[in-house]
């Protein structure tokens, strides 16, 4: 089976790793927040995984590094909604904290492979 370039990338397997932690967490929310919170935050969270795909598909840098950004606008989206769920008691102490280091990561990993595709 052929192996896409984007498969390779670290900051995409730990974009996917976010997101299936973040769908775990959501089936935990109130039913209340089925078509808040929860949707939002699923959403976001795909769209980091989504927008490094498609950007590995594009040709030019400067569509690359466009993508790129997206990803990291959804990832900073995904931390404003955890921010939220933590205040409002959603999550714990240690999910908001274990989420807030897992999306560091991605949004430094984001700025580096950015910074690349402009220099490159």
């Amino acid at each position: 089976m052929y192996t896409y370039s984007f498969e390779k990338l670290e900051v995409w397997i730990e974009a996917k790793k976010l997101s299936k932690d973040i769908y775990t967490l959501t089936s935990k929310f109130s039913p209340d927040e089925k078509f808040g919170l929860t949707s939002q935050l699923r959403k976001a969270v795909i769209s980091i995984c989504s927008n490094i795909v498609e950007g590995s598909a594009r040709k030019t840098n400067k569509d690359k590094a466009h993508f790129t950004i997206m990803a990291f606008s959804s990832a900073v989206e995904v931390l404003n909604q955890i921010i939220i769920s933590y205040e409002l008691d959603f999550i714990d102490l240690k999910e908001y904290t274990a989420l807030r280091e897992q999306i560091e990561s991605i949004t430094n990993k984001l700025n580096a492979l950015r910074n690349y595709q402009i220099n490159k």
